[in-house]
Formats: C-alpha cells, structure tokens, sequence
C-alpha cells in the first residue's frame, strides 16, 4: 500500500464536521484514504453503525469522488495506536486532521501532519448528533426526520440513514433509565 493522505475518524455518522474536512483533503489534490477507526467496535448508543454502514455514508456523500476506504480496529494502545493503523492505511505519509491528540500521535510515529480547523464545533458533535437522531427514533414522518438531521447531516447521508431505518436502532440505546419513546 503506497504512502497516502490520510483521514481518520469514527464517523459516527459521517456528519457535516466530517464532510467540511474530508472536502478540505480532497481539495489538496493529493491520494486521499479515509480511515474509518473503531472499525470493530461493539455496537451501542456511542457505536450505533457498524464499519460498513459508516462506508455506506460515506460513499453517499462522496458521490463517485475519488477516495479509498480503509477499516481499522481499535487497539486501546494509544502509544502503539499509529504502528497498529499502519498495517491497514498503509506506511507514513501525511495524516489530515482536526484532532491535537492524534496529530500529536502521529508526529510522534514521523508522519507530516496538516492540522485542519474545526468548523462548527458547538453544533457538529458526534454525541450531539446521535442524542438528536435518538430523539428522532420514535418520529414516523421520514421527511421530518430527513429535515431536522440535515441541519447537522449532509443530506446525502441523512436520507441514507432513514431509508435504512438507522435511527430506529438508537430507539432502545442508552446508559440506562428509560428508553425512548
């Protein structure tokens, strides 16, 4: 696997925030693969979709544009985490990300990094964005639905997740109480 520009999240789902940097990588005209992390990881309210659902989003938005897409698992060894995601994005080259934590991780590990500001952070959460589609479970009227989650979603994904019925799942999820609905 050659050296590529690399993007790497949860996309737990791919939301608007993604979208502004992933938009911000291809427009840097170099080889880009997006790494979908946490690949493996158990369902539940903070990993509702799994790897090929969260490629599924991905690729809607994409719409045919031109990058690969990579799944790496977890490995709970952040000290270790960059050698471990190279076995699946391939050898060093240059990580695009908005993340200090992991930008630091790998420079460390002697990759360039570009450090991508963060758009809209207040509303472009990951958590945020599952609490809402959580709410949004129990509504019936697709359009609604599709509407309120593209504020936050690119349209794309948004009708994605609702004609597959993707939100619905969040309906019973949850750190306990009651469910919702």
């Amino acid at each position: 696997m050659e050296p590529s520009l690399i993007v790497l999240g949860r996309f737990q789902p791919f939301h608007n925030g993604h979208a502004s940097m992933v938009e911000a990588a291809l427009e840097l005209g170099q080889s880009l693969r997006i790494c979908i992390g946490s690949s493996e990881t158990e369902q539940s309210l903070d990993n509702p979709w799994n790897a090929n659902e969260r490629e599924q989003m991905i690729r809607a938005w994409l719409a045919g544009r031109d990058a690969e897409i990579v799944h790496v698992p977890d490995l709970g060894d952040p000290p270790n985490y960059v050698r471990h995601a190279e076995k699946f994005h391939g050898p060093s080259g240059t990580l695009f990300t908005t993340d200090k934590s992991t930008a630091e991780l790998y420079r460390e590990a002697d990759w360039k990094v570009i450090e991508h500001s963060l758009e809209n952070r207040d509303n472009w959460q990951g958590w945020r964005i599952r609490a809402t589609l959580q709410m949004l479970s129990t509504v019936m009227e697709e359009e609604a639905v599709i509407a309120a989650l593209s504020v936050n979603i690119p349209p794309t994904v948004a009708q994605l997740i609702v004609d597959n019925g993707w939100q619905r799942r969040l309906l019973h999820m949850g750190t306990g109480g009651e469910p919702v609905g």
